[in-house]
């Protein structure tokens, strides 16, 4: 059994397959031999499929989807590593919180900061609004000689929100109190001459949302839905087949890829949209009534657009639905001014004043590394706030597609349409997990993604029960060929020893990795799969659907059930098999899961097998593994835990 070294080092156990001692990196001499019967993969466990002729001259290159603005979590790791914060490594799954409270007073952030310009620029990447370092004491206004306290407001939304307004009253004077932010979105009325460019349509978002080219938001129809995951599971977990068939030509070669991931442009639930209208006083006539959106500059309300003033026809809904993030991000200081702005109750405005001033920073700080909160939140927290909806939008960030990782073969995979006589149809397969965070009302909030992903598979789950035909429902889920050259994609090959090490819906990837590898009989008992799961009676998603007998390549580890263990406790008790696969030239380990706890726990194993295997030490050990990365032999994937958080964040939308 594995024990702790002295140092901090998890030494590997002595087992039959880990001999920490031993230097020589030799490949195992009982793998087992893999039968394959035939090299036709199914689509999908519950539906009929045919192979395609595989073709070896599929280009990989594609182009790269352009590189958003790092996220907060990555700037936090990176503030992390060199010390300038304390950063808790499990904070909770719906907080992202620092291991020490905001301080609430001046000298305590002067003391925290000491030397405030060498320190604030670590920190500036990550900061929320520029004015922690400039904190100020709240006073009362000499003169006023009322002094009358704050109210707050008495509703569960404003209770939900926890906000420190500590010696807070309508008196109190507020210094640097952030302007009213310069409005860029405008709603004007349709000319009688204007003809909309293209018929507007709920289920598909406007042309104008679509990517930068060559990629495009296709409205790929949904074959076939099930939900891999049993009843108890803590997380649900959804397949998808996707019909691909007349997905439009891009230039070059570009295709879809073993490893690649598909942009999804998920739309703000109706209910979310409807709330929003209702919060705002948008009266229901005029919510699909076609208007010319007018913007200054930006991007909005593309999605990787240029920097351009726009003028298109829309209407609100398709706006509040594709293109304006309605509970993703943090709230930001513009936004509170806004509201505060139009706010007609005083206790409403002068709170909402207080969290765009210097003292109320504190405040805001907590606000932003608290539980996540929606636009309709804020808004049942201050009722009397109504802003025009352009306002509001000016100070929404964009609503981003969310990416899914293909869970098949793309080359192999087609389906035969009894609608279409003998033409194939080409699908693509993906896994998706439903994120879920605390609602204010109680109970989850879902995922923008996620969410809309789960009611479009229910759709379909419940057409099968009640016995019909769910292609007759005209199911289509909105997306585009995203990520074909991520590292995955680009590092898979064809021949070579590889270890697949995945948890959760982060082992769907590897599900095609494996069927590519049938494709070549010589090689196929040369691939090692590493599951991790809670309890393999609930949550283990495509078992006995991998094309190959699971038993001879496949280790599952399960943290709930059986002996408790994690993927990293497996790599550790295989790690004769690790210092082979990392010494041999054509070897390459494959990681895909959460960055956190899972991601760092992989890399944490092995570091402890090239300590023990190599007799190297820790500085030793991580230098050998930076190698590997640059070599392309140790790829690690992360994915966000929580999909409530946006793809990126951009810093100059929350000064």
């Amino acid at each position: 059994m594995a024990h702790l070294h002295p140092e901090g080092h998890t030494c590997c156990p002595e087992t039959a397959t880990s001999h920490p001692h031993d230097p020589i990196p030799v490949e195992p001499e009982s793998i087992a031999q893999v039968h394959v019967p035939s090299l036709d993969i199914k689509a999908s466990s519950q539906s009929s499929s045919s192979s395609l002729n595989y073709n070896s001259a599929s280009n990989p290159e594609s182009p790269v989807t352009p590189a958003t603005e790092p996220s907060v979590d990555g700037l936090l790791e990176e503030l992390k590593d060199e010390g300038a914060v304390a950063i808790d490594p499990s904070p909770p799954s719906d907080q992202h919180t620092t291991s020490q409270p905001i301080p609430s007073d001046p000298k305590e952030v002067k003391e925290l900061l000491g030397d405030v310009k060498e320190n604030k620029r670590l920190i500036e990447k990550a900061c929320c609004g520029e004015g922690c370092c400039k904190l100020e004491a709240l006073e009362l206004d000499p003169e006023s000689k009322s002094h009358l306290p704050v109210v707050v407001p008495d509703n569960d939304a404003f209770r939900s929100l926890q906000i420190k307004l500590g010696a807070l009253s309508l008196d109190s004077k507020l210094t640097r109190t952030l302007k009213l932010p310069e409005q860029n979105v405008f709603l004007l009325p349709l000319s009688r001459t204007a003809i909309p460019s293209e018929p507007i349509t709920r289920s598909e978002p406007p042309s104008f949302v679509t990517p930068h080219p060559p990629y495009h938001v296709f409205p790929a129809k949904v074959h076939h839905a099930r939900e891999l995951t049993k009843a108890g599971a803590e997380k649900r977990t959804y397949h998808f087949d996707l019909d691909v068939t007349d997905y439009p030509e891009e230039s070059g070669t570009v295709d879809f890829v073993v490893g690649g991931a598909v942009g999804v442009c998920a739309p703000n639930s109706d209910e979310i949209v409807e709330e929003l209208f209702d919060l705002l006083g948008v009266l229901k006539f005029v919510r699909d009534k076609p208007v010319t959106l007018k913007t200054n500059s930006g991007r909005w309300p593309t999605i990787w657009g240029d920097d351009m003033p726009r003028k298109l026809t829309t209407t609100r809904r398709q706006i509040l639905t594709w293109c304006a993030d309605l509970q993703s991000y943090p709230p930001t200081k513009p936004l509170f001014r806004v509201l505060a702005e139009h706010a007609t109750a005083p206790n409403e405005k002068k709170i909402l004043m207080y969290l765009a001033s210097a003292q109320g920073q504190a405040a805001f700080c907590d606000l932003r590394s608290g539980p996540h909160m929606t636009m309709t939140q804020i808004l049942h927290a201050f009722p009397s706030s109504k802003p025009p909806l352009s306002a509001l939008i000016s100070c929404l960030s964009t609503l981003m597609p969310r990416f899914y990782s293909l869970s098949q073969d793309p080359q192999i995979s087609c389906q035969r349409d009894a609608n279409y006589g003998t033409q194939r149809r080409r699908i693509i397969e993906m896994a998706v997990t439903v994120h879920e965070a605390p609602n204010w009302r109680g109970g989850p909030r879902k995922g923008v993604g996620s969410g809309f992903l789960e009611r479009t598979a229910h759709k379909i789950i419940e057409a099968n029960v009640n016995g019909t035909d769910p292609q007759t429902l005209d199911l289509c889920v909105p997306m585009f060929r995203g990520l074909m050259a991520n590292p995955l994609a680009r590092e898979f090959c064809m021949d070579g020893p590889m270890m697949l090490i995945g948890s959760g819906v982060g082992i769907a990837p590897f599900r095609g990795f494996v069927h590519r590898r049938l494709m070549s009989e010589n090689v196929t008992n040369k691939v090692w799969v590493v599951q991790g799961i809670r309890d393999s009676l609930l949550d283990e998603i495509y078992s006995g659907d991998w094309g190959v007998q699971e038993d001879r390549i496949k280790t599952i580890v399960q943290s709930r059930g059986g002996k408790h263990e994690y993927v990293q406790d497996a790599v550790r008790g295989q790690a004769d098999l690790v210092w082979y696969l990392l010494n041999a030239l054509d070897g390459r380990i494959f990681v895909c899961g959460s960055a956190k706890g899972m991601g760092e726990g992989v890399e944490r194993a092995l570091l402890d097998v090239i300590i023990d295997k190599g007799n190297l030490n820790g500085d030793e050990a991580a230098s050998f593994l930076d190698g590997k990365k640059k070599e392309g032999q140790y790829i690690a994937v992360s994915f966000a835990m929580v999909e409530l958080l946006p793809p990126c964040i951009r810093i100059s939308d929350v000064v």
